[in-house]
């Protein structure tokens, strides 16, 4: 039984490593034709283009910005919003409500949407692009949070009225520290919403909004499989840095708490 556990865990680490190894072999090659098994040479020529001012460079750094913008003012809003929701009597209408935006695919919600964008000027420009993201990862956040607002939240915030202080004192000094780790779970959540989103972006971007993900699709799309392979590296870094961070701190923070 042991070794059968075993046997299956390297299964899935295999599965999971060999896509993302051949993603960065490919990104350093420029001459890897079927049938050979494997490259005729390597090459930095890629990586290179990106570290001198390839538009690669902007996509990434462009991506990156919009992505904290959109997991920053997400996670803030949500935050607050489901505390009102949370004690709201309509709770479950309201709750309700944040639901909309998955009814549909990201794409005909955009589809819907682009008309507005337009009369308002903000179709094929960032902040147009912040903001359809937004109503993506602000009720995500939203119904992420709602569960954090129960009744022992409720009982410090009277023990903190009781003892003299102020709601934002019990906001500031008990509320945020307690809300800490869900408070980076969500923010790193969020980030990754906006960091893989293409549909609202492909859209109300009309593609003069050139985030990493439009890239890939358009080096896909151009069958240049080397720049493709270079760009899905790059996606995957923030994952895997989340990843690491969430183990390295978060989970540490629960072990201790317990």
């Amino acid at each position: 039984m042991f070794r059968k556990q075993i046997l299956f865990k390297l299964m899935v680490l295999v599965a999971c490593a060999v896509p993302v190894l051949l993603l960065f072999i490919l990104s350093f090659t420029a001459n890897w034709r079927f049938p050979d098994l494997f490259p005729k040479s390597l090459t930095t020529s890629n990586w290179t283009d990106l570290l001198t001012g390839n538009s690669n460079t902007q996509s990434l750094l462009l991506s990156l910005a919009i992505a904290i913008s959109i997991a920053i003012l997400a996670t803030m809003a949500g935050f607050v919003t489901s505390q009102w929701i949370a004690y709201h009597p309509n709770k479950k209408q309201l709750l309700l409500l944040t639901y909309l935006p998955f009814v549909v695919s990201p794409v005909i919600l955009a589809v819907c949407l682009k008309f507005y964008f337009i009369k308002m000027n903000l179709a094929g420009t960032v902040a147009g692009v912040v903001l359809a993201q937004l109503i993506i990862a602000f009720p995500y956040s939203t119904i992420f949070f709602t569960g954090f607002w129960n009744r022992r939240i409720q009982q410090y915030q009277s023990l903190v009225s009781t003892l003299g202080g102020s709601s934002a004192f019990a906001f500031r000094k008990v509320i945020l520290p307690m809300a800490k780790p869900m408070l980076l779970v969500c923010f790193f959540q969020t980030f990754l919403i906006s960091w893989f989103e293409y549909g609202l972006t492909s859209v109300i971007g009309y593609g003069k909004v050139q985030t990493l993900t439009i890239k890939v699709y358009q080096f896909v799309t151009e069958a240049n499989i080397f720049y493709a392979a270079l760009s899905c590296c790059l996606l995957i870094l923030p994952p895997v840095i989340f990843l690491w961070l969430n183990k390295k701190f978060i989970f540490r923070q629960g072990e201790g708490s317990e």
